[in-house]
């Protein structure tokens, strides 16, 4: 049951996507998995964090499942992304007060920020069938 997909939508999707990627991206330096890293990243004091990479990956997992819902423009694709999307923003800003880079961060914030932006468009929330 999915429905004509206009080219704002797809944008959208492909920024929670990116979203997902950058997810599961900060689960893995703070599992302490790669042997690289991308700015100082941790989860209140601990480098190594298994509860911070958890709760990134499950962050990057239900971005996954609303990419999916997004790209068949399902109307209960925008209200899961934003509030994903807050969760988001509220997990970044956690990381940065448990002792996290702010630059290391600022990918995942700007992202966010834009996908929220974004999301309250009357042209998003239109085709999403959202009342204004």
């Amino acid at each position: 049951m999915s429905r004509k997909r206009p080219i704002g939508i797809t944008l959208l999707t492909i920024l929670a996507a990116l979203s997902a990627l950058l997810a599961f991206l900060h689960a893995l330096q703070m599992s302490g998995i790669p042997p690289f890293n991308f700015g100082d990243l941790a989860f209140f004091g601990a480098q190594t964090s298994w509860i911070g990479a958890l709760l990134w990956a499950l962050l990057g997992l239900i971005y996954l499942w609303v990419t999916r819902m997004l790209w068949i423009v399902d109307p209960r694709g925008w209200i899961m992304l934003v509030l994903i999307t807050f969760i988001g923003l509220i997990m970044g800003a956690l990381s940065i007060i448990g002792r996290s880079g702010w630059h290391s961060l600022l990918p995942t914030i700007v992202i966010n920020s834009l996908i929220l932006i974004y999301c309250f468009l009357p042209s998003t929330k239109e085709a999403f069938f959202v009342k204004q």
